[in-house]
């Protein structure tokens, strides 16, 4: 993976710290491109995301973090005190016994019934996950190296014809990343101040709000993984397979991932935007796309006929 701007003589001059730290940040933030797409400053956890599904992970999350916690600070807490509490250097003499049914009891028991519980609310997450029943529109989404192909299946109910679009990086990223562009990376930026660099596209997918809207994903190469963390999961793209996934999309805004399956040279590079608009705008720009998709209209058949000429009849000629 290259990061543009970064000249091999970069590092023999003394920098400011200002800008010591800003290249350190464009550095991290390429070399983890493709583990998360947007992280927020300061973040830990995950995102809780923007989908009628999205918070079942959210939650799935915290409560085995939760648990996993809880096991730690006991078994560990334990260790310890056994450790220093019953050392030798205190007078600490080993007890003869081997074995204690109750308490083997105790921490086999506890396990598979934290284990159960676990299981059974994974797969009750999974299975509503997979059901794409009921949903008012299709998308197919086909991964390339290294690029996406986005195609409008159906929309409540009517097919959409042609309307689809290859989805690469964006033109800046693109001339920035290249070895010694000399182009700053922070200097790339959408129209709020975001900086996008090496996760914008040129053109984004486009999906309304308030739309159960179910997703088709394979590949047209090698194995990808279309990601967008705020949608609240992941899928992988193979080739000659074809996986199914399902959002529903709450609040407008502009959305953004990454390819999360190690796919070749430019796997970095291959970031995804989705922009949710309300119901109407979506509307006005699918009909836009159909538009532009439509084969031109012949040009009308002339049926004006020319006029016809007069056809005088010879006279008569009378013989004598």
């Amino acid at each position: 993976m290259t990061c543009g701007g970064i000249r091999p003589d970069g590092f023999k001059r003394a920098v400011p710290l200002k800008r010591a730290v800003a290249w350190t940040t464009a550095i991290l933030a390429s070399a983890s491109g493709a583990a998360w797409a947007n992280p927020e400053p300061g973040q830990l956890n995950m995102t809780r995301g923007v989908t009628e599904w999205s918070p079942t992970p959210y939650m799935l999350n915290n409560v085995v973090l939760g648990v996993c916690t809880v096991i730690g600070i006991l078994v560990f807490g334990a260790m310890f005190i056994a450790m220093f509490r019953f050392r030798k250097s205190r007078g600490a003499v080993a007890e003869k016994w081997a074995h204690n049914t109750k308490v083997e009891i105790v921490w086999t028991t506890v396990p598979v019934l934290i284990l159960i519980v676990l299981a059974y609310m994974g797969t009750g997450g999974l299975r509503s996950f997979a059901d794409t029943t009921g949903s008012q529109m299709t998308v197919k989404v086909t991964g390339y190296q290294w690029k996406w192909r986005y195609d409008y299946v159906d929309y409540k109910g009517k097919a959409i014809d042609k309307v689809g679009f290859m989805s690469k990086l964006d033109s800046r990223s693109d001339e920035t990343r290249q070895l010694n562009s000399g182009l700053d990376p922070n200097a790339v930026k959408a129209s709020d101040g975001y900086n996008t660099y090496l996760i914008d596209v040129d053109h984004p997918l486009v999906v309304p709000v308030d739309t159960k809207i179910r997703f088709v994903i394979t590949a047209g190469d090698v194995i990808h993984s279309w990601w967008v963390p705020q949608l609240g999961w992941k899928m992988d793209a193979i080739p000659g397979i074809v996986n199914s996934a399902w959002t529903n999309i709450r609040e407008p805004g502009t959305y953004r991932g990454q390819c999360a399956e190690l796919c070749g040279q430019d796997h970095g590079f291959m970031p995804i935007v989705v922009k949710a608009l309300p119901k109407a705008e979506f509307e006005k720009w699918l009909a836009d796309q159909q538009a532009k998709a439509a084969p031109p209209a012949p040009a009308a058949a002339s049926t004006a006929q020319a006029p016809k000429t007069a056809q005088i009849a010879p006279a008569p000629s009378h013989q004598g």
